[in-house]
């Protein structure tokens, strides 16, 4: 058990009978009355996300899990295709327990499985990951302000703001905790 002031973004925790992964817990304390802390949670088997406000003392019960390193391979009907790289046992997960970390999968990419009583409760891609620009805007000659963006779509679909000398078709690593580029590749 931990109390609700340690929960942290990527936990895992047993919350109303069900695993719900931390998505985000913002501490809050306001002028008047007591701290709060203000999460928001995803359903590891129905992907649902919810907003919970706790109180620091409340406890929750932390999931012990275990990590395992497997290799994305592809996409079907089933869902997505991951090998265990010990026992290259198959596994088909569905989107629902990758949730929005699909943005970042390429095929033959190895990811951090978790999992608790042999069952796979989230994927976790590495912390940086080199994507290709599929389509953005051109950059303007002239177009010199310091720390300007524009929109560019990676080729997993993503789409993310880049500074305005990236052009289509150049590698850029990207932080899968925040989306964020980080630099040219």
């Amino acid at each position: 058990m931990i109390k609700a002031g340690q929960l942290r973004q990527g936990g895992i925790i047993t919350y109303n009978g069900q695993f719900h992964e931390v998505l985000e817990a913002r501490h809050h304390k306001p002028g008047k009355g007591g701290a709060f802390i203000r999460a928001k949670l995803r359903n590891l088997s129905s992907g649902a996300i919810i907003s919970e406000t706790l109180r620091p003392e409340d406890t929750v019960e932390e999931a012990y899990t275990e990590q395992k390193q497997m290799q994305y391979l592809y996409k079907d009907g089933l869902g997505y295709c991951f090998m265990d790289e010990s026992t290259y046992e198959q596994i088909h997960i569905p989107e629902g327990k990758i949730g929005d970390k699909v943005d970042y999968l390429k095929e033959n990419m190895t990811v951090t499985a978790r999992l608790c009583d042999g069952n796979i409760l989230a994927v976790e891609p590495p912390v940086h990951v080199i994507l290709e620009v599929v389509e953005t805007e051109p950059g303007h000659k002239g177009d010199t302000v310091s720390g300007a963006t524009k929109p560019a779509t990676l080729e997993t679909g993503k789409v993310i703001k880049v500074p305005l000398f990236v052009e289509k078709r150049q590698l850029v690593k990207v932080d899968t905790r925040t989306g964020e580029y980080v630099e040219r590749a």
